[in-house]
Order: C-alpha cells, then structure tokens, then sequence
C-alpha cells in the first residue's frame, strides 16, 4: 500500500524507506523536538507545518509522487486489524464444578491490601479465557472484586477492606480450578499512618477516608517508571525530600521531546512478528508498577495515574476498542486495592485523534465498574476542557487554555462546574525551548499561589535542560529548581489555616484573597506597594503577619489589631498579608 497525503506520521516514521522520503525533502525533521506533537497527524499536515514562517517548500508535489512510490512494510500488525480475541466465553460460571479450595484466613487492616492468590489454569490465554471474581461479605455489607491473572498459573483478587472485621469471601469463576473457593480477611483497625483513601471533603477540597484533611500539592513525572531501575529509585529519594504530596504519572512510556529513549518493558507481549499482542499482558511490567506505586504509598505520596495518552509511537494510544477495554480491566483489578491511587483518563484528551467522547464515557463506566473501593477519577484536557460536570468526575484537572492567564482562572472553574479544581499543567519551571517549559521560578511559585488563594491547587513541573535528557517533568531523577521549597512554604500555610482549606473571599480589586473565616490571605502577587491598608473584620482582634513567599519568612506585628491598620511593606513582589483571628471582643 503507498504511503498517500493521509498517511499517518508515526506509520512513516516507522517505515525505513517512507523515513527516508520525508528526510530527502524535510531534512532533520524526524530529530525535530516537536514532531512528537502530533504522531497522529497526516502527512499532508505535516508537510503544511513544515514550511515554516514564509517559506515556500518543500516542493510538495516531488514529496507526494516519492511517497506514492514507497510500498509500506507488512511486517508490524496494525491496532486496528489485530484480531479480537474470545474473551471470557463463558462469564456465569454455571454448570462448572466448584472448587474445594480452603483459603487460609489473610491479615489485612482497614484500608490495606488483602490478597487472595489462587493456582489455575496456565494453558491457552488465561488473560482472556479466564474470569473470576470474589464477593466479600461483612455482615450487611457486600463487596464484588474482580480478579487476575498474575502469570505462572497464579490468579490474584485485591480487596481493600472499608472496615475492620471479618470478611468472608467466594470466589465465581468459569474455570473449574477456581469456582467457589472460599476464604476470610480478618481485618484490624488501620494502623499509624493508614488514614485510608482520599475523597472529596466538601466542594472542593479533598480529605482522607478516616476524616483527616488532603493537601494535593502535587509535581508530574510522565514517564518515571518506564526508565532504568536506578533512575526510578534516584526518583523516589528525590520525592523523599520534597513536599509533594501527589504525582502525576503515566503508565505507558512516552515519545516525545526530551523522552525518545526506549524502555526496558511494555505492558503487552508480543506476536512472532513483532507486533503487539494486546490479548496478553506482561505481568512484570505492571509488578514494577505496583512497586513504585507502593513506594509512593510509603511516602505519603498519591500517585494520579494517567491510562492513556497521545505521545506515543508504540500504538498504545491507538489499540482496537477491545484491547483498550481488556486493558482497563486488567490494570484496575490490579491497582485498585492500592489506597493512594488515583485514576486520570488521559493526558490531553483531546489530542487524541484515536478515541472520542464515546469512548471516554465507556472508559469511564468501565472503571467505575471495576474499581471496587471507588478512587477519584478525572480526565485532562489540553486545548478544550471535557465536560467536567459529568457525575463520574470527582474533580477538574485542568490545563490551562490560555498562554497568560493560567491559575488566575480557578475561582472561575470552580463556579463553573463546581467540584476542586486542580490545574494540573500550569507551565513548568525550566529552560527549554517550548514555551510551556521556561517559566521561572517566581513565576511558577506566583501561579501556586493564584490558584491557592482562588481556591484551588497548582501541580508542579520541572524541564530544565539536562545533557541526558533527565529532565524531571518527564523522567523523574533529580530536581533542579528553586519552586519545590518555596511550593512546602505555600502548603504549611494552607495547613495553618483552622479549616485546612483556602477559599476565596471578597477583596480588593488589585489583590485576591482567600482563606476562612478565621484566617485569611491577601496576596499581592506582582504588586510592589511599600503599605497597605488592611480593614480586619470588626468585632474581633487579628493578629497580623507580613508573607514574603519568595523569601519564605513571616514577620507578626507586635500586637494584635482591631478596625483598620497600615501594614508596611517592603517594596518587593511575591508578598501576602496574612490576618489570623486572635480573640472574640463581642462575647
């Protein structure tokens, strides 16, 4: 078949001669950083794009006779021709015989993983000739929990107790191995540290499940796990010292600028040919998964994990609906025990030329159907917003839309669609070429605080140029920027507040104010004034604090103040006046 003006970039880039077509009459652009935009995109597009401003070539018409002349290899399978397998043929178990497996009692606390691990069939595709599920029963309370297959004959069931007590369990299955065996979790109350899941707290905030406040004050690392062993533990150290408190992060690697490195495993077996096999999985992919994500756990850290994304030049972003489907299945059977999993549709949904909003709402079905413990779930926009008030959205994580007007927007989207707002790609801190990666650090910080005191939280993002390529925002490692410190100064002080949550408040018109009723924030942003005039609520006395966010120092007046005070500045940007309820003069 000859390559036309439809044919897709990344099938030309993955066919010797058609690579070399595009590089006789686009010289270098198979190195250009930016092709990975758009792997998705046709070649009559690209060629459009690659003239550049004013220029005239290349000579498209030369460019459309030697592509026509290319017969493009047959040797990778494409997605969307892979075969559908047989998938679980016979999902009610009846007529099959019922196993006399006991399973010992398994420990487990309160929101902690209990594993049920079974022997079974090994033959055949077990991936998708094989279902089973268990349903877990504590008193009134009834839970179904789908299974895997782990590899080796091994199937697994990860249930997350809700409550402490006495689980029993059987198992349903179409396999005669697996068929009615039955067990108990015996599970303890949760232990120092175990607050459990978060939820939504409110409106817009979150919280854990025992009640103790959440402070999503989050970074992104797309790629973290899919790079070098030593590379992924030099990533944990590095969040060990940070305050980050959630990770954005992709579970299949990423092609695209500063990320073209080959990983060391996939999540999918292969064919003879060398195409995927999307109907097997390749359980040590995903154990190395579970690892980092529990190493997140030990942290403290929430790991918001993205399903999907377009920056791909594997055909993960394109598989056939049944493999995405089987895929969602098998990843939250997987992970969903995991309490500090978050699920992320995608990264830039709308970049995705492969998948439609059809697709997203099964999406979205299916892992409401799976995920027995009920994680946040969101998707991520990149030029147009989703429909955030869907009910399955539990909150807007947000790219902003607009080159300068970016965290400013929060109290915006929060009355828009009236769940938390995280703008989870604000720009990051960096020096690279792209304009989404050169902010400076005082301008990322202000951003954090935008969104902070408009009601919302700002994840963070690092690219500074590195001569590996070990850019952080992409491959974890190192970080190299001044905003992480400066980012835990901005979150001990939402913490400090008696609700532990900022909400905007009425203020001046060249300020924005946030806080509760008891603490409140007005941040100066830009603004360099040597005073303010500050009116503190009447009734009461405040104690009054100078903020320097850059310089992360807080100077208190000496006493407290009633009515109207002067507060002195120092003539700089990046400073907040912090008011704090001291005593009640009306009681």
């Amino acid at each position: 078949m000859p390559f036309t003006k439809n044919a897709l970039l990344r099938d030309i880039l993955a066919d010797p001669a058609a690579s070399r077509v595009l590089e006789l009459h686009i010289p270098g652009f198979a190195t250009w950083n930016d092709w990975s935009l758009a792997p998705l995109a046709t070649l009559d597009e690209v060629s459009h794009w690659a003239r550049g401003v004013g220029e005239q070539s290349p000579d498209l018409n030369a460019l459309w006779q030697d592509m026509a002349d290319v017969e493009s290899s047959p040797a990778v399978v494409s997605a969307d021709r892979a075969p559908m397998p047989a998938i679980w043929g016979d999902r009610e178990a009846g007529g099959h015989e019922r196993a006399s497996a006991q399973v010992p009692a398994i420990p487990s606390e309160q929101w902690g993983v209990a594993e049920v691990a079974l022997a079974g069939p090994s033959t055949g595709n077990p991936f998708t000739e094989i279902e089973l599920e268990a349903t877990f029963r504590s008193g009134s309370d009834a839970v179904r929990v789908g299974g895997f297959y782990d590899g080796e004959g091994t199937y697994r069931i990860r249930f997350m107790p809700p409550h402490a007590g006495t689980w029993q369990f059987v198992v349903k299955s179409n396999s005669d191995e697996l068929n009615g065996a039955v067990g108990s979790v015996e599970a303890t109350a949760p232990a120092g540290g175990n607050h459990g899941p978060v939820g939504i707290r409110g409106t817009f905030h979150f919280a854990y499940a025992d009640g103790t406040p959440y402070l999503p004050f989050g970074t992104t690392a797309y790629a973290w796990t899919n790079q070098s062993t030593e590379l992924q533990e030099k990533t944990l150290r590095t969040l060990a010292e940070s305050p980050f408190t959630k990770i954005r992060m992709g579970v299949f690697p990423k092609s695209y600028s500063y990320n073209t490195n080959e990983p060391e495993s996939f999540a999918f077996e292969r064919h003879p040919d060398g195409s995927w096999d999307f109907s097997r999985f390749n359980p040590a992919f995903f154990r190395n998964l579970e690892q980092r994500i529990e190493g997140l756990r030990a942290l403290g850290i929430e790991a918001d994990l993205i399903l999907f994304h377009p920056y791909d030049r594997w055909g993960f972003s394109a598989m056939p609906a049944w493999a995405d489907d089987l895929y969602l299945r098998y990843i939250v059977r997987r992970l969903g025990a995991a309490r500090n999993v978050w699920w992320s549709l995608a990264n830039e949904y709308d970049f995705m030329n492969t998948k439609n909003e059809q697709d997203w709402e099964r999406f979205a079905s299916i892992v409401g159907q799976e995920d027995h413990v009920g994680h946040l779930l969101s998707i991520h926009n990149g030029a147009s917003f989703y429909d955030y008030s869907r009910p399955w959205v539990t909150h807007c994580s947000v790219q902003r839309t607009d080159n300068y007007l970016s965290a400013e927007n929060t109290d915006t989207w929060r009355e828009r669609w009236g769940k938390p707002v995280l703008v989870d790609e604000v720009g990051y801190e960096g020096d690279v070429a792209e304009g989404w990666g050169n902010l400076s650090p005082q301008e990322l910080v202000r951003r954090c605080w935008e969104g902070a005191v408009r009601g919302g939280y700002v994840t963070h993002g690092e690219t500074y140029l590195d001569a590996d390529d070990v850019i952080w925002w992409a491959k974890g490692g190192s970080l190299k920027g001044e905003s992480p410190e400066r980012i835990g100064f901005l979150r001990r002080l939402v913490a400090e507040a008696p609700s532990a949550r900022w909400d905007p408040l009425p203020g001046d018109w060249d300020s924005r104010t946030g806080g509760d009723q008891d603490h409140r924030v007005i941040y100066l942003g830009i603004g360099r004034p040597r005073f303010r005039s500050v009116l503190v609520p009447p009734g009461d006395s405040w104690h009054v604090d100078v903020i320097d966010t850059w310089n992360m120092t807080i100077t208190t007046l000496p006493e407290p103040v009633e009515g109207r005070v002067i507060v002195h500045l120092p003539g700089r940007e990046y400073m907040a006046i912090r008011v704090r309820r001291a005593t009640s003069t009306t009681n």
